[in-house]
């Protein structure tokens, strides 16, 4: 073989043969590079097609927190048990935590762990399940813009986002995205629920310790709670506690002797979710109504989610509330075996007069059992609580009566049982009877509120006009659709809501200045505070006529309908007091309505239907009624008649006097005294109608000598003889500033009635 052979021969023997002659490392190596080039320009492809999403609609749900005034939660409402808050509300130490619990380099990376996305890649198609590894940036957005879907494609979707959110985005806006997003056990979404559900506080009170805790749980939520985890669990907890804050050493966030005092803070135990219990529900959905119709939102869009809303309920005030209510009333009534007591509803709302705020509220025994809150309905009537707005309206209006005389405390009008009212000489068609049919002959206008004379106040609003009295109660804060002005509307028939009443006196107790009660003290939506209105309006009543009515509703307490539950309650402790009683036709409400300086409390009792009957109104026919129609009251409490002043007057006194241990005096500017001394004997006064009840009264002479004041009124001597030769409906003494005349029978409570003498 020659030289040409022998190298031809080696050349053959040195060359691959077969399957070998298709990887040499040339070839590998270009097909490598090739690889290389084709990913990156897959990605590249893939940046450019990828869009940042909208954000998934499931993690931007979030809860609707209520809180009491003094910054406890007291209910959460919505789907996810979320309340996103601002970073900067959450402690610089606390944030920290997170990031050394799940990716150190947060503040430097670009926003993405190439080996750990590809570690996860690699597992997902191998079907190894999970991989963690992934930057704090990758977990917020498989949180907010993607799903916990374990895909290729989702893990490739996870990369290009994260990469285009890390340049659009602050590293503070990422990491409170992430920390909002996350779920922590406990049906807790995001640090500041998971506060609360582990520790009982605001995000914003979180100790270095606790949020450790908190950014440990996120690797295993159920096995780390400390609640319910295995032995195993609680020790894995604490190895991860430990290193979230060795980790924090490291990263110059705390110090080593910092690290080193550092105890493990056990959580809380796990609790029912703050919810719509009891009054608590009353007072949500109050609150809830006020806060849409305040911002003018929607219901659907409240119900979004993401709102806080602080109330003005005072938690002892509220408490007190509640348990007047119980020893008061409910504690009294036997519902399973007595029909009448079954049918008794009770609402109450008390303000500050100064500022307007609704510190306690009473709704009705629980929401869960009684839907309806009695504090804001409006389908029973106020009854003779109206009676001091007509009174307002004179004042205001310098109103007088048919003989041209000023009205004020000391005016004297009939008041006769079923005295026809008068209006320019003419009947009208209306003449109310008194409670019980009492007749009263010439009584004062003071009197006349202390008595809650039917006859008397449905003259009165004649000579003031009803259209201006319908008015003045409108500017005083009642807002029904049916403030009619007819003259029955004198007995309080229209509708209206103890929240209503209690905004109507607070206005009088604030001097005429219009307040319009409030129980929401603030609202704010992820952290941004949004505009209420003032609770305190304009002067809508001069002071002299607010002040004025005031001092004679003094004497309601003292000489009149109230005093035995209130005057002579021993608790009272001599506490300033006005208020007026009131109880509506056929016995279907009762009320008495009151304040203090400092404190106006409304409370209404309603008779509704526990079920379908029949119901009477004195000797008529018993009528059909279904459930939640309104009944009577009469017998409830193994009593007679339910007056204003018995269970009513009851409950606002206990309340009132154990909620507001003031000794101040009203501040009157007006020199209508007269409710301030009780009425006392006077000359004899007819107790039976005068034979022609169209005709008004005589009033006593002039030179009737002025009563001493003792703390009782003296019944006048009985006479059959009605008064010779009366001519007008009412006139008022020579002398205005003599002391009231009375001659006013002992109280027979306090009456109203709509054609039926009932109590007012």
């Amino acid at each position: 073989m020659g030289r040409a052979d022998a190298r031809n021969a080696r050349k053959r023997a040195a060359r691959p043969s077969g399957i070998r002659r298709f990887f040499t490392w040339k070839k590998l190596l270009g097909a490598f590079f090739g690889f290389v080039l084709l990913i990156m320009g897959a990605f590249v492809v893939l940046y450019m097609v990828i869009e940042v999403p909208e954000g998934n609609p499931d993690a931007k749900l979030q809860s609707n927190v209520y809180k009491y005034g003094d910054g406890t939660t007291m209910a959460r409402t919505g789907e996810v048990n979320r309340e996103i808050v601002d970073l900067s509300e959450v402690p610089k130490e606390v944030q920290h935590t997170f990031v050394a619990a799940e990716n150190k380099t947060f503040y430097k990376d670009k926003g993405v762990d190439l080996k750990g996305t590809a570690r996860g890649v690699l597992n997902t198609v191998t079907g190894k399940g999970k991989q963690g590894g992934s930057t704090i940036t990758q977990q917020y957005v498989k949180n907010y813009y993607l799903t916990q879907d374990q895909t290729v494609t989702r893990k490739l979707k996870e990369l290009v986002i994260s990469l285009k959110v890390d340049r659009k985005k602050s590293k503070d806006e990422i990491l409170a995205g992430y920390i909002n997003t996350s779920f922590y056990g406990r049906s807790a979404w995001g640090v500041q629920a998971a506060a609360q559900a582990y520790y009982n506080v605001d995000a914003s009170k979180l100790s270095v310790e606790q949020g450790a805790y908190l950014a440990a749980l996120l690797q295993a939520p159920n096995q780390y709670d400390w609640a319910i985890a295995t032995d195993t669990g609680k020790a894995l907890a604490k190895q991860r506690w430990n290193y979230v804050l060795d980790n924090m050493v490291d990263m110059h966030w705390i110090s080593a002797s910092e690290r080193q005092g550092m105890k493990f803070p056990v959580p809380k135990e796990p609790k029912a979710a703050a919810g719509l219990q009891g009054q608590e529900g009353y007072l949500y959905t109050a609150a809830k109504a006020e806060v849409i119709k305040e911002l003018k939102i929607t219901e659907a869009q409240f119900d979004a989610g993401g709102y806080t809303v602080t109330l003005n309920i005072d938690r002892k005030k509220q408490k007190q509330l509640e348990k007047s209510v119980k020893q008061q009333l409910t504690g009294k009534l036997h519902p399973k075996s007595d029909k009448t007591d079954a049918d008794v509803q009770a609402g109450a709302v008390s303000v500050d007069p100064k500022t307007g705020k609704i510190l306690a509220m009473y709704g009705g025994s629980s929401i869960s059992e009684h839907w309806v809150n009695n504090a804001t309905r409006t389908d029973y009537q106020p009854a003779s609580t109206f009676k001091p707005i007509i009174l307002a309206a004179a004042l205001e209006n310098n109103a007088e009566t048919q003989r041209g005389q000023s009205i004020n405390a000391n005016t004297i009008y009939d008041g006769t049982n079923k005295r026809p009212v008068v209006d320019d000489g003419k009947k009208v068609g209306f003449a109310p009877p008194n409670e019980d049919d009492e007749s009263y002959g010439p009584v004062t206008v003071q009197t006349a509120m202390n008595k809650s004379v039917n006859s008397v106040f449905a003259q009165m609003g004649a000579d003031v006009g009803m259209d201006q009295v319908m008015a003045t109660a409108k500017k005083l804060g009642m807002d029904g659709a049916d403030l009619k002005p007819y003259a029955a509307q004198t007995l309080g028939t229209m509708g209206a809501s103890p929240l209503e009443m209690a905004g109507v006196y607070a206005t009088l107790d604030n001097h005429g200045r219009q307040v319009t009660p409030q129980i929401v003290k603030s609202v704010s939506k992820q952290g941004e505070e949004l505009q209420l209105d003032d609770a305190i309006g304009e002067q809508v009543l001069s002071r002299g006529a607010a002040d004025s009515v005031t001092s004679v509703l003094t004497g309601v307490v003292d000489d009149g309908t109230a005093r035995e539950s209130v005057r002579n309650n021993t608790a009272r402790d001599g506490q300033k007091v006005a208020g007026k009683t009131g109880t509506s036709d056929c016995n279907r409400s009762a009320w008495f309505t009151g304040y203090t300086p400092d404190l106006v409390t409304s409370v209404g009792l309603f008779g509704e239907a526990a079920e379908s009957g029949t119901t009477r109104c004195g000797t008529d026919e018993p009528v059909q009624v279904k459930k939640g129609g309104h009944v009577s009251l009469s017998g409830a409490g193994g009593g007679g008649r339910v007056n204003g002043g018995g269970f009513p007057a009851q409950i606002w006194a206990q309340y009132t006097f154990n909620s507001s241990s003031t000794s101040a005096k009203f501040d009157l500017d007006t020199d209508m005294g007269a409710g301030v001394a009780p009425t006392t004997t006077a000359p004899a006064t007819p107790t039976t109608p005068p034979s022609s009840p169209s005709t008004p009264t005589a009033p006593p002479s002039s030179s009737t000598p002025p009563p001493s004041t003792p703390t009782t009124p003296t019944a006048p001597p009985s006479t059959t003889t009605p008064p010779s030769e009366p001519s007008d409906p009412e006139t008022t003494p020579t002398d205005p500033t003599s002391p009231p005349w009375g001659g006013i029978p002992e109280d027979p409570g306090d009456g109203i009635a709509n054609g039926r003498g009932d109590d007012g």
